[in-house]
């Protein structure tokens, strides 16, 4: 019994005396070790977007439902593009699909048709429906509401999508689907 209490203070004293562990190493999210590509499902206003070469900064966020299904859309702010309207969007259905979308003007174009041609490229129409939707920063829409979309499909990764945004005018962007590997995501600060 001797043993078993000498023992046992040992093994105590042993714990009490190791160093303690080692504080977290800041990391610059621009060093060049961490330049990964990042997950666009984590992304919010104040992170940088680097796409084909141009950065971009994330000025706000919608954050959309439908039922179960759940969606972002952020607003991109360029440092070299001025006046361009360009969102993301990112989704899961069933795998990540990550949309880079300009503003387009549609003039006297409406959703409804199963077929849309626009600049010269067909896309036919895949989903319709209504969104509740939560804002994070600026984004030019309210706090909080609901959002009709129409969206089409075109060939090779292209889209068009029509937004209504509480029962206002309808707003008009084309997509193309972000090839893997080529956008870098660096989180801001906060």
């Amino acid at each position: 019994m001797v043993v078993a209490v000498v023992v046992l203070v040992v093994v105590l004293s042993r714990r009490r005396s190791s160093p303690p562990p080692a504080p977290a190493v800041p990391h610059d999210p621009f060093a060049p070790e961490q330049s990964v590509a990042g997950d666009p499902r984590t992304l919010k206003a104040g992170d940088m977007v680097e796409y084909l070469g141009t950065r971009y900064f994330v000025r706000g966020s919608l954050r959309l439902r439908e039922g179960g299904f759940t969606w972002s859309e952020h607003l991109l702010d360029a440092d070299t593009i001025e006046g361009q309207k360009v969102w993301l969007s990112v989704e899961e259905d069933p795998d990540l699909e990550v949309v880079f979308w300009t503003e387009y003007e549609i003039g006297d174009l409406r959703p409804g048709d199963r077929t849309v041609t626009v600049e010269g490229v067909e896309y036919r129409r895949d989903e319709h429906g209504t969104a509740d939707y939560t804002s994070e920063g600026t984004t030019g829409v309210g706090v909080r509401g609901r959002v009709e979309y129409v969206d089409y499909e075109g060939p090779g990764g292209r889209y068009l999508s029509f937004e209504q945004y509480g029962g206002g005018q309808w707003e008009a962007g084309l997509g193309e689907r972000v090839p893997a590997g080529t956008m870098t995501i660096y989180p801001g600060s906060g």
